[in-house]
Order: structure tokens, then C-alpha cells, then sequence
């Protein structure tokens, strides 16, 4: 989960900074990551 995590924040960071005109696809992809690690602490209670 925190390998997909980093992933999609690294994708974020190349929508937003390597490409042209391409920020509100960067957010999309930003908003991922606290949805991955919230989904990630999900399973971890659940698993107790």
C-alpha cells in the first residue's frame, strides 16, 4: 500500500511539473494517496 502510495504521488508530481497544462489531472491523481493509506489503515483495524 505505501509502494502504491509513493507511485501515485510521483505520478502526481509529473502531471503538475512535466506536463503542460495537465494540473487538474495532477489533483485527481494527488487526492489517491490519503485515499490509499486511509484504505491501508482500513485493513489494518479490520484485520484485529
Amino acid at each position: 500500500m505505501l509502494a502504491a502510495s509513493f507511485v501515485a504521488f510521483l505520478v502526481s508530481i509529473y502531471f503538475w511539473f512535466m506536463t503542460d497544462g495537465n494540473q487538474m489531472e495532477a489533483i485527481f491523481v494527488g487526492i489517491w494517496v490519503p485515499s490509499i493509506l486511509s484504505f491501508a489503515a482500513l485493513l489494518q483495524v479490520s484485520k484485529k
